[in-house]
């Protein structure tokens, strides 16, 4: 019997997702036409003797989250549920303050997934390969292969390329250690509570010599990364499974058009009947795009590639749309256009109105290029990234907006470019 747990964070951990995680929770976000949380709860249901998954984050319960929850356990057939921390716990702080939920049923093992990152999701990879290599009791981390300059922004894994046993683990290393980065994606067996327990215990002993303040909460505040994985690197219980499919994190909102479009590439293998075809009396469809059964589509739009249009959208005559998600209700009037941008809930673009943004990914010559999540602003200037329409945004006919993130205002009457208008 197996569990998965899928770590979704809570709402002050997407203030790089934001304005967006304003009307939604981040891993509620729609990426390539479902919700960013429905492809991790796919891949795990997908797995043989799968019996439970569990999120666990500091969100509020709420009715969009209890809505998605409901659909998915009756979409997959599977136990689903919700386990909401008292605060931020870390990643091994969570699972252990509810190790009794996860052990519940005396689970072989168990998956422990980080909401924010796209994949492939090579589970039951990952299950063979912990049975050929090392002890029974071992755990396994997910890495791929970045390249020299960005591996030091995720932690790295120095691997006995024999074994693949991790000898030396190093978070966000200041120099290069390796060009084998963690994933964010382990499989663990109950033996890991243990290693995590010795970690509160000396946390707590810690607490005891200095002053008595929320001592609970930062005894239980465990990452696994810096915590766990440096402390068992080398004793042989943690190995290292490389994937060769893709793998980016959703860090940002260009990192989710990125992510988009890895998801729709992969609906070749997975779900082709997701993927809009060129037919009579439809669009111009350019490469992967996405379309909602709801959505109306004049036939004289062109679409893509990589774009996904949501439910209840309107798309006139003549648009252009371009790596781009156009999100529920959206109205993009006649002869617009739209370039790698976002655009919000139940927002209007005008007639002959353009919205771009610049994309933010790899470098396409560098194999082992991973996507940047920059900050919002740099030197005190906004990044330049694509554009953002939040939710209710109307942008005039005739507009240009460049490399902006567009809230409800009353005077768009103008251009803008690098700009925050609030």
């Amino acid at each position: 019997m197996l569990k998965a747990v899928i770590l979704i964070g809570g709402p002050q951990k997407g203030t790089r997702f934001r304005p967006l995680s304003f009307e939604v929770p981040k891993p509620l976000f729609p990426v390539a036409g479902v919700p960013m949380l429905q492809h991790h709860i796919e891949a795990c249901a997908k797995v043989p003797n799968m019996k439970e998954i569990l999120l666990i984050g500091f969100y509020q319960p709420n009715e969009e989250l209890t809505r998605f929850l409901v659909n998915a356990q009756q979409e997959f057939k599977i136990s689903i549920r919700y386990l909401q921390e008292y605060a931020a716990l870390g990643t091994g702080g969570g699972i252990y303050h509810f190790r009794d939920q996860i052990v519940s049923g005396s689970p072989e093992a168990f998956f422990v997934l980080n909401a924010d990152v796209s994949s492939a999701f090579p589970l039951t990879e990952m299950l063979s390969f912990q049975k050929e290599h090392g002890e029974p009791n071992s755990f396994v981390i997910l890495g791929t292969t970045a390249n020299r300059t960005q591996s030091l922004n995720y932690g790295c894994i120095v691997e006995n390329e024999e074994t693949n046993e991790v000898l030396h683990y190093v978070e966000k290393p200041s120099t290069f250690v390796s060009d084998i980065i963690n994933c964010g994606i382990y499989l663990f067996n109950p033996d890991i509570f243990q290693h995590i327990g010795t970690v509160f215990q000396k946390n707590q002993q810690d607490m005891l010599l200095e002053e008595p303040t929320n001592g609970w909460h930062r005894a239980e505040a465990i990452r696994l990364e810096q915590d766990i994985f440096t402390a068992l690197a080398g004793q042989g219980k943690l190995y290292v499974y490389k994937t060769l499919s893709f793998w980016s994190q959703i860090k940002s909102a260009g990192s989710a058009i990125y992510a988009s479009r890895l998801y729709l590439n992969q609906y070749h293998k997975t779900h082709p009947e997701r993927l809009a075809v060129n037919k009579e009396g439809g669009p111009k469809i350019s490469g992967n795009v996405y379309i909602h059964p709801t959505a109306n589509i004049d036939p004289t739009a062109t679409l893509g590639p990589n774009v996904s249009i949501g439910t209840g959208v309107t798309i006139g005559a003549g648009v252009r749309v371009r790596e781009s998600v156009i999100l529920h209700g959206a109205n993009l009037q006649d002869h617009c256009c739209v370039l790698n941008s976002i655009v919000g809930w139940d927002s209007t673009i005008g007639k002959w109105a353009r919205v771009e943004g610049t994309p933010s990914d790899p470098n396409p010559n560098d194999p082992y290029a991973k996507i940047d999540s920059e900050t919002l602003f740099r030197d005190g200037k906004l990044t330049p990234s694509i554009t953002i329409l939040g939710c209710n945004v109307t942008i005039p006919s005739e507009v240009i907006i460049l490399n902006s993130i567009v809230l409800p205002h009353k005077d768009l009457n103008r251009g803008f470019k690098n700009q925050i208008i609030l």
